[in-house]
């Protein structure tokens, strides 16, 4: 098991270990006479063995084993006082007097966790700062017998790579007629059958109504460059249907030019 260089104060070199934190707050937590945890220094995990459960030679299995140290959990004189301590930290007079009532006499942690079940918010008030504590006595424990707690890394499952479906074939596309291009822009240009222009335009409206300063200025903007590209493709259909005689009259034109030409020079 690594070592960092550091060590403790009684020169002990320190042994990084990966801590489960939550595991290891459950057993300084769980203080039952039956129940007797141990942590694992080489993986960190946490094993909980209870009597009467386990089998009988556990004990002694892991006690010979070096690789796994006893957890002394938070006595119950302890874990009573950090409840004396919130006590007073709750603002609701109300609830503060029933958690007091709660805590006097046997059976106290069982009550105590009773009446926070109907607060919900102080109730998480509570585990968080019953957290807290816990998380100060694990980290003395864990400076006094050496142990540096590390992240523990994370297990990511393999996930099998999926053969490739055959990709389907795609059948070859079929270009329209020159006829039914044409009729499928002007289909285009026109609006959706069924909706008139004035409900296209109030339909705009009301989108309009609804949007914020940021959408709207998108949706102009978007409108503008509608209304350019629209212009364009006006000017250009006009500019070609202007040129195209011309460019066929050019022609015969021409050739008349060049003959008379050869008729002089003959």
């Amino acid at each position: 098991m690594p070592t960092t260089e550091n060590a403790s104060a009684g020169g002990t070199a320190v042994r990084d270990i990966p801590i489960d934190w939550e595991a290891l707050e459950d057993a300084f937590e769980n203080n039952a006479p039956e129940v007797h945890s141990y942590l694992h220094l080489g993986t960190g995990d946490v094993l909980r063995v209870v009597d009467g459960v386990a089998d009988p030679q556990m004990h002694a299995r892991i006690a010979a084993d070096a690789n796994y140290l006893r957890i002394d959990p938070v006595s119950s004189r302890e874990q009573y006082r950090w409840m004396e301590r919130y006590i007073p930290m709750v603002e609701d007079m109300e609830l503060q007097a029933k958690l007091s009532q709660a805590i006097d006499g046997k059976g106290a942690f069982r009550r105590f966790k009773d009446v926070l079940m109907s607060y919900g918010p102080e109730r998480e008030r509570w585990f968080a700062f019953r957290s807290e504590r816990l998380r100060i006595f694990m980290e003395a424990w864990l400076s006094a017998h050496a142990l540096n707690p590390v992240p523990r890394p994370l297990w990511v499952p393999e996930v099998p790579a999926r053969p490739e479906a055959a990709a389907a074939p795609v059948a070859p596309a079929v270009e329209p007629p020159p006829r039914e291009r044409e009729r499928e822009r002007e289909e285009v240009r026109e609006p959706r059958r069924g909706k008139s222009v004035e409900s296209l335009r109030k339909n705009l409206r009301d989108i309009a109504e609804a949007l914020g300063p940021r959408d709207l200025d998108t949706l102009t903007a978007f409108a503008e460059f509608l209304k350019a590209r629209r212009a364009a493709r006006s000017f250009a259909h006009h500019y070609h249907e202007a040129q195209g005689p011309a460019d066929e009259e050019s022609g015969p034109a021409s050739q008349e030019i060049a003959s008379e030409s050869r008729s002089d020079t003959a």
